[in-house]
């Protein structure tokens, strides 16, 4: 089965799940439907296909049809917008010009249990786990692989709620009732043990491309790495540390079949190559382990790749060549600590994204900063902070964009780069707070695929910093700086960034802000729930 082109369909029986998406009316499977031209047989692909599409699509019907989600529109509620808005507005990295409500709130660290961004997230995450539950209720028994997969999403998105929003309801089946409260210790359990179940009954890894059979599909070494992230974390989430185990999981992927795409062609870099609208087929997706697939015509969503390329690009940045949209929003871009991570003396030129790279030295540096300025004195102007230049719907090989507003650029959720990163942090923890030989070689192994200098150890500071090099807007940072303690708490002011708290300088936060708020909804609608404290 491939997943290139997602159906855009799902069974009659799944009906819109209210009370955080996870509760259903008793007996829906067993109505008569009033329109003799409905079928209530559940489609067993379809409503499998949509446990995945959930992360990529809107809702069924494209660019202009309703949100999965009822009240919400697609943007609000876009898995991948929600996640990157949230681990990434309010972080070092990112920073917003528009004012959509919602905006400045995170980039000042500001939420509350109001926020409609966060609140399309927390309900696009809990309607994903509603479909995964359907699933294994009506399917169980039919194919055991796809139901395999379909756990391992649903502890995907359960991974997410944990890391995002603590503790939270829990439900493993639809239910006419309230879900009750788990605890955030108690979940990561449960996730844990659901992926140590999991992972030997998905399909062998393999390095896919579009055209082959099962991309698309999470394989085993997307469990795997899905644990090394949950060990790594695992002091913040459970209060005991398991880096042994990080690296454990790290290494299975980093000595399976998705290794790092390290072929650049055409001028183009093989960093740049995972971003492009080619790269599920120019070679790049051999390091894809769940990619989020989008095509111009067949999945056409304001809230994936679009989203990401759209938001960082302005028209002026057309010299360095055609980047495959009509979509140009304006809208994120670098705070001046990221750039920073490439250029620490502040120095970085005023040069083209090509241009800039050189100057770094280190092919990740997708910075342009003609007439831009480094540091963001005004927020609400897009070219106050240098522009990202990291994903663009160009085509590296042979080939043409399938349309000229909506991209073919898959999205790699999850790629093999993060699991060096992983085991190099495990091993320097492991190792007193430096690399060993080997950590460094996972670490020096990412920078040789970026053409950039390759040290003999690694800090647990250095180790930050090229975590931001390597993954940056890609969803990774907030859960990255409060590993650290950086985020909010104790060591909040030890690492400040532009506007950080609300203030251009930067300011501390308190140790609660490590949680975003249950939205005040659920609260209101479920008594088993108790907010997050500080809110």
């Amino acid at each position: 089965m491939n997943l290139r082109y997602f159906k855009q369909i799902i069974p009659a029986a799944v009906v819109m799940m209210a009370a955080a998406g996870i509760s259903s009316c008793t007996g829906d499977l067993d109505v008569t439907p009033i329109d003799p031209s409905k079928t209530m047989v559940v489609d067993e692909v379809a409503l499998y296909t949509k446990c995945y599409s959930n992360m990529a699509l809107q809702g069924q019907g494209g660019q202009g049809g309703d949100c999965d989600i009822d009240g919400l529109d697609g943007g609000t509620a876009g898995f991948v917008r929600q996640l990157w808005n949230s681990n990434e507005l309010t972080t070092d990295e990112a920073i917003c010009a528009w004012g959509d409500p919602g905006i400045p709130a995170f980039n000042y660290n500001q939420w509350d249990d109001s926020h409609p961004m966060l609140a399309g997230f927390y309900y696009r995450l809990y309607t994903g786990i509603a479909f995964c539950n359907h699933y294994l209720e009506v399917c169980a028994g039919v194919d055991a692989t796809r139901e395999a997969e379909v756990r391992f999403l649903r502890a995907l998105y359960y991974y997410h709620l944990m890391d995002c929003f603590g503790n939270v309801p829990f439900a493993t089946r639809l239910m006419s009732t309230p879900p009750e409260r788990i605890e955030r210790a108690e979940l990561f359990k449960w996730i844990e043990s659901e992926l140590l179940d999991v992972k030997d009954k998905m399909l062998a890894p393999a390095a896919r491309k579009d055209s082959d059979d099962g991309y698309g599909r999470a394989d085993q070494d997307a469990a795997n790495l899905l644990l090394a992230r949950l060990y790594l974390n695992a002091e913040v989430y459970t209060g005991a540390a398991r880096w042994a185990e990080a690296k454990e999981y790290a290494v299975k992927v980093i000595n399976g079949p998705h290794k790092l795409w390290t072929n650049g062609i055409n001028g183009w870099s093989a960093y740049q190559m995972l971003f492009m609208g080619d790269n599920g087929s120019n070679g790049a997706s051999q390091e894809a382990i769940l990619p989020l697939l989008q095509d111009g015509v067949k999945t056409t969503a304001w809230c994936t790749t679009l989203f990401l390329q759209a938001s960082t690009w302005k028209g002026d940045m057309d010299l360095d060549g055609d980047f495959g949209t009509s979509e140009i929003w304006a809208g994120n871009r670098a705070r001046k600590q990221l750039v920073a991570k490439f250029f620490p003396n502040n120095d970085a030129p005023q040069v083209s994204i090509r241009d800039m790279a050189t100057a770094a030295g280190d092919d990740r540096a997708l910075f342009f900063g003609i007439d831009r300025e480094l540091e963001v004195s005004t927020p609400s102007e897009f070219t106050s902070g240098y522009s990202v230049g990291k994903f663009r719907n160009t085509y590296a090989g042979n080939g043409t964009q399938h349309n000229s507003q909506f991209i073919d650029a898959d999205f790699f959720l999850m790629r093999s780069a993060e699991a060096y990163l992983i085991a190099a942090e495990a091993d320097a923890r492991l190792n007193g707070g430096t690399t060993s030989a080997e950590g460094a070689g996972y670490i020096n192994a990412l920078r040789q695929r970026a053409h950039t200098s390759t040290p003999s150890s690694y800090s647990l500071a250095q180790i930050l910093d090229e975590r931001s090099r390597e993954l940056y807007f890609e969803g990774h940072r907030r859960t990255d700086l409060i590993r650290y303690g950086y985020f909010g708490g104790d060591k909040s002011g030890q690492y400040l960034w532009e506007w950080k708290g609300g203030s251009q300088n930067g300011a501390s936060l308190p140790a609660y802000r490590n949680l975003f708020a249950i939205p005040a909804a659920d609260i209101n609608a479920n008594p088993n729930l108790k907010q997050n404290e500080g809110y």
